[in-house]
């Protein structure tokens, strides 16, 4: 049986540690890998070592910002008692989760990651956008109770609660006004609730 192959080294974990709070701070739009390894304590070599090329690089921080959305979603799916039981309650909790103030730079970071891989099916990016729709569709189908889940038209539940919740995300990216955002978020939960 072939040896597996070894993990990352712990310099590669807290660089990629490293660049990543900077990708947060940052963004990757622009990210060329001189400042980047300057402001992260090591050197453009060092980094295309380690991840072979910025795309590489690129794609490694795509994932452990996936980690981060990952996480969360996980979090959601063995929550206790005051887990929702429904998809408007999953909706209102993802929300409060997207409307913190402290997840605005990786939610930054996500829609940067999701508009680039839309028009750059081929790089680095590929994939990121229909992988998180697909996440979040399966957290929002885990809760809705089956009779929902599996009427015609549930499917289309989700996708609308999906449609409202990133409408309204890149709204409070765009404004900062979670009160204004947060209260049409509210508005669309009671229609949803109101049409069962």
């Amino acid at each position: 049986m072939p040896d597996a192959e070894p993990g990352p080294s712990a310099r590669q974990v807290e660089l990629l540690e490293a660049a990543y709070a900077y990708a947060l701070a940052n963004g990757l739009a622009d990210l060329s890998l001189r400042p980047l390894a300057t402001a992260i304590g090591s050197s453009p070599r060092v980094l295309m070592f380690l991840w072979g090329s910025k795309d590489g690089l690129i794609k490694a921080l795509l994932r452990r910002a996936r980690e981060d959305e990952l996480g969360f979603l996980a979090r959601l799916d063995r929550a206790d008692g005051r887990a929702p039981a429904d998809l408007a309650g999953a909706v209102e909790l993802v929300w409060s989760w997207l409307a913190a103030a402290e997840r605005r730079p990786l939610l930054r970071l996500w829609a940067e990651a999701y508009a680039r891989s839309l028009v750059e099916p081929d790089g680095p990016w590929a994939g990121f956008a229909r992988t998180t729709v697909d996440d979040w569709l399966g957290v929002l189908a885990a809760r809705q109770p089956a009779p929902e889940r599996d009427a015609p038209d549930g499917a289309a539940r989700r996708t609308l609660a999906l449609a409202v919740l990133r409408g309204a995300l890149l709204d409070l990216l765009a404004t900062d006004d979670e009160p204004r955002v947060t209260g049409a978020v509210a508005l669309q939960l009671s229609l949803l609730r109101a049409s069962r």
